[in-house]
């Protein structure tokens, strides 16, 4: 099971203690809003202090008042879905990587027991590639690709729209083992 958002950074950052910040929250009727609707709120809470990102701030405090609520458990998406992530660092250029992972995968028609109904993609930008799929479940598997240091890249496996922390917990294990023949 995923554990809850810490808040401790966020007191931290902002000076401001967790009871006040739900205070505040609630003040701006944050228990009936959406979440795409509480953290413009908090993102103005925070405008005046010196952070390098105010909306990545707004956000993780906005999931925090979530899960203190009980509107989301640790791990949910602001869907109501969960996700699974594993990745692994290789040697190589980032076409050498999403080459290995496509090598990987190539002809394989189902995942961890789900067929696949989307058929895999890839495209690749400057500084990413990607791999993409969709299974029978509605749930997506998304690879990217990106250079995490001299001569590595780090392969990153997201599968989202999963239905169940349970379910997450299992395909977690899958992707890891997967990335483990990498």
């Amino acid at each position: 099971m995923t554990k809850p958002q810490s808040v401790g950074p966020y007191v931290k950052v902002t000076k401001r203690g967790w009871p006040e910040w739900v205070a505040v929250i609630d003040a701006m009727g944050g228990r009936e809003l959406s979440h795409p609707d509480i953290v413009p709120l908090v993102q103005h809470e925070l405008a005046h202090l010196e952070l390098k990102n105010h909306g990545w701030w707004a956000q993780g405090i906005t999931i925090a008042y979530e899960q203190h609520i009980g509107r989301r458990i640790p791990g949910q998406q602001g869907d109501g879905t969960f996700a699974a992530s594993a990745s692994k660092t290789i040697p190589g250029s980032m076409d050498a990587a999403i080459a290995a992972w496509t090598a990987l995968v190539d002809g394989r028609t189902s995942f961890n027991g789900l067929e696949v109904t989307v058929a895999p993609t890839t495209s690749a930008t400057a500084k990413w590639r990607y791999w993409r799929c969709g299974l029978e479940d509605d749930s997506r598997v998304n690879v990217t690709v990106n250079e995490s240091g001299s001569g590595k890249c780090r392969v990153a496996v997201q599968h989202s729209q999963l239905g169940s922390p349970e379910a997450a917990a299992v395909c977690k294990a899958y992707w890891k083992a997967q990335l483990a023949s990498l």
